[in-house]
Parts: C-alpha cells; structure tokens; sequence
C-alpha cells in the first residue's frame, strides 16, 4: 500500500511538471517543450494507473489531480506571477484539506 501511495505522488508530480511544460509548448509549436510535456505526461499516466491497482479509484483520481492542480497553482505563483489572493490561496488550503481528508478516510 506504501508503494501504491509513492507512486500516487510521484504522478501528481509528474503532473505538475507536464501542466507547467504544456505552457511552454506554446501550443505544441515548440519541439524540446512539447516533448517533455508528452513524457512526462506519459509517465504520471502510467504511474496513476499502476497506483490505481491497490487504492481505490476514487481517491487515487483525486489526490492525484489534487496534487497536480495545488502544485500548478503554487509554481505558477512562483514561476509566472499568477494571482495570490488571499481567496486563491485559502481555496487551496481547502483542496490540501480534501485531500488529507480522503487518505485518512481511505
């Protein structure tokens, strides 16, 4: 179960990563970026489908886009100024908060 969970983070990581990535593709036009968007986006598939093997669905599926989504918004933060409104920013404290709520309950 430990593994299943690693592997869990390792593709919202991996998501991360992509959904950044995708943002430099400028629309799939630029080859290097596009590339690693596609691999990466690959490896966080198959990472969440080997995670889904052992936990369930539901909650895999949503602590993985949950990851995805509140590491996107804080690097996005970090790396391109995207608004941090104290609304923005407690919305997220609110998913973090689903998101431990359905590991204690899994």
């Amino acid at each position: 179960m430990a593994t299943a969970w690693t592997l869990l983070v390792i593709a919202g990581l991996l998501e991360v990563a992509w959904a950044l990535g995708m943002k430099a593709t400028e629309g799939f036009t630029r080859l290097w970026p596009s590339l690693f968007t596609l691999t990466t986006m690959l490896a966080s598939f198959y990472l969440l489908a080997q995670a889904m093997k052992t936990l369930p669905v539901g909650t895999a599926y949503a602590v993985w886009v949950g990851i995805g989504a509140v590491g996107t918004v804080l690097l996005g933060i970090l790396i391109y100024g995207d608004s941090a409104s104290p609304l923005r920013l407690a919305s997220l404290v609110l998913v973090l908060a689903g998101l431990v709520g359905l590991k204690l309950a899994g």
